[in-house]
């Protein structure tokens, strides 16, 4: 099997998908495994910018560092590029869905489906919250990273 590529998807790019995108990023180094693991946004206002402060250190405070990811918008060829495309809630599946060329090679589903026992839930968005929110968030990460590299046979 190749090296799995996998893709978080929420709606600005700056909170929930660089989260998750960083959380997997960390346990896929720390494992030595070559995967792309990349993040994006079903809508495109923050393109270019890098992850909401707090997301930047909530994901410090457990030695993540994703200063260095930028927003961008997800496109066509994202549905080629990976095998799996996470999406944080419904809404981004739902926008993800009438995005995706019919004959996409991705999978498509939530981020939580790969979490047992958080099936069809989605993750919340901390944006409009305090920090404490960001905390709730990076938990879900931890737990989302976890459940992909089960999902690929390394968890």
């Amino acid at each position: 099997m190749t090296s799995p590529s996998i893709l978080f998807v929420c709606l600005g790019n700056i909170c929930r998908s660089p989260l998750a995108d960083g959380a997997l990023r960390h346990r896929v180094r720390q494992l030595g495994l070559g995967w792309t693991v990349d993040s994006a946004g079903t809508g495109g206002w923050h393109a270019g910018e890098p992850p909401d402060r707090r997301a930047m250190a909530i994901a410090k405070a457990h030695g993540v560092d994703i200063a260095g990811l930028r927003a961008r918008q997800v496109q066509r060829a994202d549905f080629e590029r990976f095998d799996l495309i996470l999406a944080m809630d419904h809404d981004n599946l739902d926008g993800l869905k009438a995005i995706a060329p019919p004959d996409a090679r991705a999978e498509l589903c939530l981020a939580l489906d790969l979490v047992a026992g958080r099936e069809g839930e989605a993750v919340a968005d901390p944006y409009y919250g305090d920090a404490d929110g960001f905390g709730v968030t990076w938990a879900d990460a931890q737990a989302i990273a976890e459940g992909v590299l089960r999902r690929f046979g390394r968890g």
